[in-house]
């Protein structure tokens, strides 16, 4: 998710790199819409990036205006944990109310996405897709306030769960955190561009920021709007009772790129301190150890230089796979573990193996993998997880599926060795994960770690339906 104000800039190509930087968070479908101070343009499709938009759809979106060019823009990838993989749910959606239209893209989940959709038809609102990102932008359309921020600051009220968006309107682009600051945001200074002043970014990820060549100013705050136009950036900070800020853990685990820097922490060195963690409590006697790339080599290197284990390559990646966790069905996630692994025999012959790896959900996954290395030669496959073991599921934009199908809530320690054919088996402690996270000066908690301990900030569903808007 990717947000650009900045007049005399390719805003629409500069919101196109920063989608491809953010590619990882969503593979399904790909939108961006512009705006020239007048009129909302759009283009979205399923498929990656590269294959949503090409030169003509850019230069339409920087052009197809009554005023001329492009002053901003909003871009969004898709990871369905609403509502089917389907073009009427595809990002920016559309709304509009008596202060104008609105296009928004939107991460996380509302967790009373079907209360709020309800309450909203019986005003005579309609809905024309399955997905709680359209509940959320139309509650803020027809929200009371004489601006978009007090509009959102009402929705803010009434809304619960994750829903970090970016929001375009005819003169301004809006972007915001939920109280609780489950996704993060970061804001960037982009350089001024053909006579017009310096213009903004916001995306999910600092990488994305880099990539889009602006400077990191700071992080979003939880709780924060956004509002930026042609006089600058309008911070506004709506009072919520009872929310305290709970970053999700998981995107320091997997989600996010190893580059980002996130509540002042790079990832990078986070995932190598996860890894000498996981090395002083589950350690190994084993020849060396190897990553399941890309999202574990840091925690596997840092693994290998506590245990003073040599460090080597016994999986390359096919780079033409995508994520197999957001994979939105168990079979496509199956098979693209076939095709996304090549195991180095010649590394691994003989060998005793610690394969480091970043979590195991259902652990249909692990168990192939395990096996990949031991046709490969391996003597001993020790499985090491920087992560605690993930019991219950995710309410706020990981599609982890139901608590039944997390194989750490209905099998013991030694029976999840067993299934995924190991011999030895560990896990990083929830302790040894939050230091590895925290800066040095965090004396307090900030993070959400409900997936591994239940213990979820806000109220949630009995059960994950990610369907329900599409029964109702």
């Amino acid at each position: 998710m990717v947000g650009i104000h900045a007049p005399g800039a390719p805003v629409a190509r500069l919101a196109y790199v920063g989608l491809h930087a953010l590619q990882h968070r969503g593979q399904e479908s790909a939108g961006i819409a512009a705006t020239d101070g007048a009129r909302l343009t759009l283009h979205k499709r399923l498929g990656l990036v590269s294959q949503v938009f090409d030169e003509e759809t850019l230069t339409r979106l920087e052009r197809d205006g009554s005023e001329g060019a492009a002053r901003a823009a909003i871009g969004h990838t898709r990871y369905s944990t609403t509502g089917s993989n389907s073009l009427p749910n595809v990002q920016p959606v559309y709304a509009s109310s008596d202060l104008g239209e609105l296009m928004l893209g939107h991460n996380g989940n509302l967790t009373n996405a079907t209360w709020l959709r309800d309450a909203l038809a019986e005003q005579g609102v309609e809905f024309v897709t399955a997905s709680d990102t359209e509940v959320l932008a139309k509650l803020i359309a027809h929200a009371p306030g004489r601006t978009w921020a007090q509009r959102v600051e009402q929705a803010f009220h009434r809304a619960t769960g994750a829903f970090t968006f970016t929001m375009l309107t005819e003169r301004a682009l809006v972007a915001a955190r939920d109280p609780v600051g489950f996704r993060p945001l970061a804001l960037g200074r982009l350089p001024a561009a053909n006579g017009h002043p310096a213009g903004w970014a916001v995306a999910s990820e600092s990488a994305a920021l880099d990539a889009m060549g602006a400077d990191f100013v700071r992080d979003v705050e939880a709780g924060e709007v956004l509002t930026i136009d042609e006089e600058g950036v309008h911070s506004h900070r709506p009072q919520i009772p009872g929310r305290r800020e709970r970053l999700c853990v998981f995107e320091f685990v997997y989600l996010a790129r190893p580059d980002s820097v996130i509540g002042g922490r790079l990832l990078y060195e986070a995932r190598m301190a996860m890894g000498r963690r996981l090395a002083l409590e589950h350690p190994a006697d084993a020849d060396l150890v190897i990553p399941v790339p890309d999202s574990a080599i840091p925690a596997a290197i840092g693994y290998a230089e506590q245990s003073g284990l040599p460090y080597r390559e016994g999986l390359i990646k096919n780079r033409y796979v995508g994520r197999t966790f957001i994979q939105p069905q168990q079979r496509s996630r199956d098979q693209a573990v076939q095709m996304k692994f090549n195991p180095l025999p010649e590394v691994l012959a003989g060998k005793r193996v610690v394969v480091v790896d970043d979590s195991i959900v259902r652990g249909t996954t692990t168990a192939p993998i395990v096996a990949m290395l031991r046709r490969a030669g391996a003597r001993e496959v020790h499985v090491r997880i920087h992560s605690p073991q993930m019991r219950y599921p995710c309410y706020f934009g990981v599609d982890t599926g139901r608590r039944q199908e997390l194989i750490a809530a209905t099998r013991t320690l030694e029976e999840i060795r067993q299934r995924i054919g190991a011999d030895s088996l560990g896990y990083l402690s929830e302790e040894g994960l939050l230091a590895a996270v925290a800066r040095e000066a965090d004396g307090e908690r900030r993070h959400c770690t409900a997936c591994f301990d239940g213990r979820y900030p806000v109220d949630v569903p009995l059960d994950v339906d990610k369907f329900a808007l599409e029964r109702g």
